[in-house]
């Protein structure tokens, strides 16, 4: 072998040293990325606008793959978790879902019953009732005969209200002053009496009205103070 045939060797033997130091160079850093990423996990993310106390479905939540170690503890990974829950927020496209972003539905009581009514959206609801919240339904009713003053009337004290559905636009009705365009499906959670009372106002009454009460404040309302006639208003 002469000298040019030992340096093409010795040249060829330096190039597999130098590409084999280049793969385990490769090899270092895919182990140290994967050292550092950690195996992935499933989590969800939300696919539009899920608005505050709307009870959650598989369909508002899209599956991505993340890295364990870059989500948080309270992250959702398993849709299971939103079962029976509603939003206690507005939950925006592309938020992670997380375990602080829902809570339970309000569950019905011994005794108790659900019942769902429509509220007129402008003057029941304005937003400010919530699954959770106590409120004193009121009914306005025309007189029985010609002559007889109108009432209003409070029907039931200290509803608990267990879910607030979405907006409904109403179809147009002949009277359509006195009619709401708009409503909203309460529903609530009541004994026999007081559901069979608010289902007579929903079909009788002129209007029904929820007037939100104080947390912490249950008392009843007096028979006395219960109905309101104009009349007799001093």
């Amino acid at each position: 072998m002469n000298s040019r045939q030992r340096r093409g060797v010795i040249l060829l033997i330096l190039s597999v040293l130098c590409a084999l130091g280049a793969f385990a160079g490769v090899l270092s850093v895919i182990h140290d990325a994967n050292s550092k990423v950690g195996p992935e996990v499933a989590a969800y993310r939300v696919r539009s606008e899920v608005k505050p106390y709307t009870a959650l479905d598989t369909g508002q939540f899209e599956k991505i793959e993340m890295p364990r170690r870059w989500l948080s503890g309270n992250a959702v990974t398993d849709l299971r978790q939103i079962r029976g829950k509603i939003a206690v927020t507005t939950l925006h496209a592309g938020s992670l879902l997380q375990t602080d972003m829902i809570v339970d539905r309000p569950a019905l009581r011994p005794g108790q019953q659900e019942v769902a009514i429509m509220i007129d959206a402008a003057t029941g609801v304005a937003g400010k009732i919530t699954p959770g919240s106590r409120v004193n339904v009121y009914a306005t009713f025309e007189g029985k005969k010609e002559g007889d003053p109108d009432q209003s009337k409070i029907i039931v004290t200290n509803a608990r209200v267990i879910d607030v559905g979405r907006i409904t636009a109403l179809e147009p009705d002949r009277d359509r002053d006195r009619q709401p365009t708009e409503a909203v499906p309460i529903t609530f959670a009541l004994s026999t009496i007081d559901a069979q009372r608010v289902t007579y106002a929903e079909s009788f009454a002129q209007r029904v009205r929820l007037a939100l009460v104080a947390p912490g404040s249950e008392t009843s309302v007096p028979d006395k103070d219960r109905t309101y006639e104009l009349a007799t208003d001093k």
